[in-house]
């Protein structure tokens, strides 16, 4: 008996060694398995890391060769398009000094035509209808119906930009506008233009922003209204007087106060730079400096009929135009005098106060910003204009 004990010890005792033995093994299993899955773990994110550190690097490199390589395209879209800007000119300044941008700028800009208009080539006579055209670019200006007395819209979609030419057909009834809080901050042009009874709007010249608020109060150089001179600051820049003589001729020259006077401007903005002048276009140099952005261009054929042309851009797929596009369009179209105006998140066009373009600020949202001055066309008592391409943004 007392063996039959000792044995049944003995054997629960093995039993007892297996299963702790079974417990170690599947312990140390679990161990084995946890290892296994940490280093897999650890070899999933050393990988995650590499690829992002390589990425990263490549990245790096690849920045640093479009700022500082040897093609220079790159860069000198960079620094011409941020130093056209009001707040964005750091994109520039970050990367570069002053000789280099200065350097950039002198092998991009537009050189102007050192002439002022002749008004004497301007025959209104050329006002009258027409059923002779000699290209579609004239057929679709001078095409129109019998009652449309006003003007014409005529969309114009390019691989960079988006947008629309306006032919103005009655010179006489173009004016220039201003902000009713002249010198201390601007207004939306569909507020200048309701203020001011328009039946369309552009914006006009550019302005002072010294804090870089965008606030528009303050017209560059020279600004007429109607005859009543609004501004006669001095003015350096690219262009100068933008402006319609008494007898509805548009007039472009780098003029004092007295020789504007003395040209009888009656509406007048200062911008530019100038890019037709008495049929002659500018020369643009690289990429003419502007860079690329949505713009805004005032012209008059020899013909006497205006032309209001609106450009969008910052978008992805369409960034915008440059001077050369503008000069382009504009010549197709007939301009015989054209100079650029106030462009980027400015750019507006507005018919029977509301924007029928698609301004976009410089944080990407879809909105103009208020401005000092624009160009007009006067309501008249028989307003019944094409509203064809427009009309679904009116209603």
């Amino acid at each position: 008996m007392e063996n039959d004990t000792i044995d049944k010890e003995n054997q629960e005792v093995r039993r007892t060694r297996r299963r702790r033995s079974r417990i170690g093994e599947s312990i140390e299993s679990e161990r084995r398995t946890s290892r296994k899955h940490n280093k897999r773990k650890g070899g999933i994110a050393s990988k995650v890391f590499t690829v992002l550190f390589s990425l990263g690097t490549i990245g790096i490199i690849f920045v640093m060769f479009l700022l500082y390589g040897p093609y220079s395209g790159f860069r000198e879209w960079l620094v011409t398009t941020a130093m056209t800007t009001m707040t964005h000119q750091y994109f520039a300044t970050w990367f570069y000094d002053e000789d280099t941008i200065n350097y950039i700028l002198d092998k991009n800009k537009v050189v102007e035509i050192d002439e002022t208009t002749d008004a004497n080539a301007i025959n209104m006579a050329g006002l009258k209808h027409t059923t002779e055209y000699e290209n579609e670019f004239e057929r679709a200006i001078l095409e129109r119906d019998e009652k449309n007395n006003d003007y014409k819209i005529i969309e114009i979609s390019e691989k960079k930009f988006d947008g629309y030419l306006v032919a103005v057909y009655d010179p006489s009834r173009v004016h220039t506008v201003v902000t009713e809080k002249l010198g201390v901050s601007g207004q939306y042009l569909t507020t200048m233009a309701k203020n001011n009874d328009a039946l369309i709007a552009i914006n006009g010249g550019g302005f002072n922003d010294p804090n870089f608020n965008s606030t528009g109060g303050q017209p560059l150089g020279i600004t007429v209204s109607m005859g009543t001179y609004k501004t006669t600051a001095s003015y350096g820049g690219a262009g100068g007087i933008i402006g319609f003589t008494g007898d509805d001729k548009l007039v472009l020259g780098k003029m004092t106060l007295q020789q504007a006077q003395e040209q009888g401007i009656r509406d007048a903005v200062t911008f530019g730079p100038f890019l037709i002048v008495n049929g002659k276009a500018s020369s643009v140099v690289g990429n003419g400096g502007w860079g690329t952005a949505p713009r805004t261009a005032i012209a008059q054929r020899k013909d006497g009929i205006v032309l209001f042309l609106i450009l969008d851009g910052r978008t992805a797929s369409k960034p915008g135009a440059d001077m050369d596009d503008l000069i382009d369009i504009l010549q197709d179209y007939g301009a015989y005098n054209a100079a650029n105006l106030d462009g980027g998140t400015s750019s507006v066009l507005v018919v029977n106060d509301v924007i029928v373009n698609d301004p976009i600020d410089s944080t990407g949202a879809h909105k103009t910003r208020p401005i000092a001055s624009g160009f007009i066309v006067s309501k008249d008592d028989s307003d019944d204009s094409d509203h064809e391409l427009v009309e679904e943004k009116l209603k």
